[in-house]
């Protein structure tokens, strides 16, 4: 009669599930990474320790480090802005813009949209910023 086990134990690790838990996990962050994607213009504002959130309902003018002029979220050749710029201003009572210029755009740059908008019929200009300093 024998009573030693009949089984032998396995000596040599097999990776292939830790491969296949690995790939997994691999493929379920390459896949939920693509739907992080922000809409939207990508512009790095400037900080600001006092600040107000901004109204929907206000001309808004962006303007990349790459120097692409938007208005509205509709990009727009600096040749063309004033002329949409004071259609839009025509049928509103408060004639504000706001300028969300990136932190990398020469003042200068900036300066030139805010000349243009003034002579479009523009009263009020805020400039956008992030909170804190």
């Amino acid at each position: 009669m024998s009573l030693q086990p009949n089984k032998k134990r396995l000596l040599m690790f097999s990776a292939i599930s830790l491969s296949d838990i690995v790939l997994l996990l691999l493929i379920f962050f390459l896949l939920s990474s693509s739907f992080i994607v922000q809409p939207g213009i990508k512009v790095k504002l400037p900080k600001a320790a006092t600040g107000e959130p901004e109204e929907k309902q206000q001309v808004l003018i962006t303007i990349t480090d790459k120097q692409v002029i938007y208005l509205n979220n509709e990009q727009v050749a600096k040749s063309r802005l004033g002329a949409r710029l004071r259609t839009l201003l025509a049928d509103r009572p408060e004639k504000m813009v706001v300028i969300r210029a990136d932190k990398g755009l020469p003042l200068q740059k900036a300066v030139e949209i805010i000349d243009i908008a003034k002579l479009a019929g523009a009263d009020r200009f805020m400039l956008a910023t992030e909170p804190g300093l």
